[in-house]
């Protein structure tokens, strides 16, 4: 049923629905800020539902917004706040409920100054203490609390002493307009006042877990600000909590949740990110509570590809992606979407917004993964026409951000787009190198290619759309696995990279859980072998080369950007694809350019 109410509507009968819509019939006087008979009406029905309920007034009397909830919950969007010089208010009052006998939380005050709010009222309902789950009202009201926006920085509140309904009534609203000058006339001005941005200011929330350890988590966290600024957001700070597990519905407690929404509209945040991937109704349960727009690690990285795709293949795929992971999550947000199918016949009897709206990105996804499989069918040719001229591929793999494309810049001169930051590049870049045999003197031809970055458990919906792409890894001829020896996690990152190689759909793997010293791992057995080069190492410390050493005696240790040791990993390329599979198992001895410490 379509509804303008907002807030947590779930399990409400029609009836008591038709009663909050009712609400917006009911005009408010302008000289007032509510009447008695609007107050009681307010405060049955909240009883009935045994939830608070907010309603949202312009200074015409007219109800803008009514929604079941605290105002943090049913708070009005700052982009449909009207706009106004900073000196003024908003033009709206908010009229709520609460069951518990005390003045307006810190949390319902913040909501307020955010969206400048004229007045803030607040109706405590008789015998309701403890809400929902603790005693029966009967919708009587008890005591009101006014509240309003002051000039003060360090406390932008003031809120009135309890007030009878007579004596809440019979406030004027001549009040607003003195407590506008006020604020402007004040030299603090309004607080809060940027409740609109071009950029997200992002809080982040962390769950430490029992099956995490905790550098892992430490790591995770700093990885998810860097994703964050990747994609163009600001992090404000971050929230951790310990559990055995995360809570089904809300990820993170109750508690936490409401610190959370608090900290949130303290710091001016308007986007809360997980440190995780969260469920649909996750998502939902936590904006609802908090207010805020929340999403998780993936819709972060799937959003950093979307900005990054600049071949017409890697917007497909992207797509692709978005699409996978944007189905389960519908909730009716698809009004902006542009409908690929419409018109006479293909609605069916009784066939709601929602269902048409998933049954077009369905279409969608379909038609997408037809066009991947004919990318996926045209890359196959490409790799057979290489095959047939018997050119060795070798695929370079690695965390992303680990020197993956200016290290083929180096070799090859491709030109291929770096920069500090992650997933800088998505598009495969295959290039040509030819290398001297030492001994024989002859030009010997490799191809490489330069795949999209890999990083802790990569999304599901980015591997199954980028099989195309990651075909490259799984039909080379081998594979050099690059890793950021300076970067502090680069030994997580190692386990990360080999955890999403085993997991690729047709990769079969052995000596990448269980590494034996000196003997090079294998990947799609009979297919392709798995060899380390450490980049980087002109920014690390003689003992974590050391440690690298010792833990990985077959590596090859270089600096693409100074151009160390490539004059040795040329050789061992010519070795990865000279020496037969069933070869490999014998140990190579670490090889060190001249010039790095012992």
């Amino acid at each position: 049923m379509e509804t303008n109410i907002y807030g947590n509507i779930q399990g409400l009968k029609s009836s008591q629905i038709k009663k909050l819509q009712q609400l917006y019939e009911q005009r408010q006087p302008s000289y007032s800020l509510t009447t008695p008979e609007f107050a009681s009406t307010l405060a049955a029905i909240s009883a009935e539902i045994h939830q608070p309920v907010c309603c949202y007034i312009n200074r015409r009397g007219q109800l803008i917004r009514v929604g079941v909830g605290t105002p943090i919950q049913t708070q009005i969007p700052p982009q449909e706040l009207p706009r106004h010089s900073t000196e003024r208010l908003s033009g709206i009052r908010c009229i709520a409920t609460q069951f518990k006998s005390e003045p307006p939380d810190e949390a319902a005050l913040i909501t307020m100054v955010r969206q400048r709010l004229d007045a803030l009222v607040v109706l405590t309902l008789v015998g309701g203490e403890g809400g929902r789950r603790g005693k029966q009202t009967n919708g009587d009201i008890k005591e009101a609390f006014l509240a309003h926006i002051v000039p003060n920085p360090e406390k932008p509140w003031e809120i009135s002493p309890p007030l009878s309904l007579d004596d809440l009534t019979e406030q004027d609203d001549d009040l607003v307009d003195e407590w506008e000058r006020e604020i402007s006339s004040s030299a603090s001005g309004m607080p809060f006042q940027d409740t609109v941005s071009d950029s997200d200011k992002v809080l982040l929330v962390g769950l430490k877990t029992d099956d995490i350890s905790q550098q892992r988590f430490e790591d995770g966290l700093q990885e998810l600000a860097r994703l964050v600024e990747t994609v163009g957001g600001s992090v404000l700070e971050t929230v951790q909590q310990k559990r055995s597990r995360p809570h089904p519905q809300t990820v993170v407690g109750e508690g936490k949740v409401e610190e959370i929404s608090l900290l949130a509209y303290k710091l001016g945040a308007n986007l809360i990110v997980f440190d995780r991937d969260i469920t649909p109704s996750q998502a939902r349960n936590l904006e609802n509570e908090i207010g805020i727009r929340v999403v998780d690690r993936t819709e972060v990285i799937l959003d950093i590809f979307a900005q990054r795709a600049q071949s017409q293949a890697g917007k497909l795929q992207v797509e692709l992606a978005q699409m996978e992971y944007m189905l389960p999550r519908l909730r009716g947000q698809g009004r902006e979407m542009s409908r690929l199918g419409g018109g006479i016949g293909t609605r069916g009897p009784g066939e709601t917004k929602l269902e048409t709206e998933r049954r077009t990105i369905q279409q969608r996804i379909s038609q997408l993964q037809q066009e991947v499989n004919q990318l996926q069918a045209h890359r196959a040719r490409i790799r057979q026409q290489r095959q047939q001229q018997e050119i060795p591929a070798i695929a370079l793999v690695g965390y992303t951000n680990a020197g993956k494309s200016t290290l083929l810049n180096v070799l090859t001169n491709a030109e291929v787009y770096t920069a500090d930051q992650l997933f800088a590049t998505l598009d495969p870049t295959t290039r040509k190198l030819v290398i001297t045999d030492p001994e024989t003197k002859e030009r010997r031809t490799i191809v490489l290619t330069d795949t999209v970055g890999f990083i802790h458990e990569l999304p599901p919906p980015l591997v199954d759309a980028f099989r195309a792409t990651l075909e490259e890894v799984t039909e080379a001829t081998a594979l050099l696995h690059v890793v950021d020896l300076s970067h502090p996690a680069w030994e997580s990152h190692i386990a990360s990279v080999e955890e999403v190689l085993a997991e690729m759909p047709g990769v079969e793997t052995r000596n990448l859980s269980q590494r034996v010293a000196g003997v090079p791992p294998v990947v799609a057995s009979g297919v392709a072998s798995l060899h380390i080069a450490f980049n980087k190492v002109d920014q690390v410390d003689s003992e974590t080369l050391a440690l690298a050493q010792q833990k990985y005696p077959e590596a090859v240790f270089i600096s693409a950007t100074q151009r160390l040791g490539l004059d040795t990993l040329r050789q061992r390329l010519l070795q990865l694809i000279d020496e037969p599979i069933a070869s490999r198992d014998a140990k190579i001895e670490p090889a060190l350019h001249p010039g790095f410490p012992p």
